[in-house]
């Protein structure tokens, strides 16, 4: 009998290049509310967390009201990005996630998921911006969960598609993914083409590092093969 296999994805920095859109969203927010605008590594370091965890991080003295209120200023900003420049169809897949995708998905005892800080409607349009919905079996949202790196998503995962925490392994970005996938006793793989340096996801406990999507198929069986 075949053992299935689960291999999630984070998308903003593992999948997609998004960060322009994310950093001058977040801007337009913060200049909306009057509030002195954070860096864009200080932004870029936050990507992957819920929206509210997000911002409440930026700003820490901010309170639970005006959290609220920037991350809907970030939300209505986002859409009008969407509408001026093609939002996440502007934003490229990265080099080579398309064909490690391709060359994935059609192995039977292989399953594709998505675990992602974005809401519902954004991964939709990702989705359908790069045609990646055929790739995935189980999409994981932070409308239905706690903030990364609380292992709801992954957890979620296991169940939606009847696999074993031993034969499942996430791959992101950023420590929140690693931290995520240990917490939720995953494999993890961190790629080193996204928002958080190699150092971090080392000190968050990344089982493999790679530093092209062309890597990722041997990095995947080498972590299932040890399981």
């Amino acid at each position: 009998m075949t053992t299935l296999k689960l291999a999630v994805f984070d998308v903003d920095g593992t999948l997609i290049d998004s960060q322009d859109f994310i950093v001058e969203a977040m801007y337009r927010a913060f200049g909306e509310m009057g509030v002195a605008l954070p860096s864009r590594e200080q932004v870029l370091s936050i990507v992957g967390l819920s929206l509210h965890d997000a911002i409440a991080r930026l700003v820490p003295e901010m309170s639970d009201q005006d959290v609220d209120q920037a991350a809907q200023q970030y939300k209505d900003m986002f859409i009008k990005l969407r509408a001026e420049k093609g939002g996440e169809a502007a934003a490229p897949l990265y080099p080579g996630a398309r064909d490690a995708l391709e060359a994935l998905h059609p192995r039977d005892e292989v399953l594709l998921g998505v675990a992602t800080g974005k809401a519902r409607r954004g991964l939709d349009h990702a989705y359908d911006a790069h045609d990646l919905r055929k790739f995935f079996v189980t999409h994981q949202t932070a409308d239905d969960h706690p903030s990364k790196p609380h292992p709801s998503m992954l957890q979620r995962a296991l169940t939606e598609t009847g696999t074993e925490a031993a034969q499942a392994v996430m791959i992101g970005d950023t420590s929140f993914d690693m931290d995520m996938g240990k917490a939720a006793g995953f494999r993890t793989i961190g790629v080193t083409w996204g928002y958080h340096p190699r150092e971090r996801l080392i000190a968050a406990g990344a089982d493999i590092l790679i530093d092209a999507f062309a890597d990722l198929p041997a990095a995947l069986d080498e972590l299932w093969g040890t399981a």
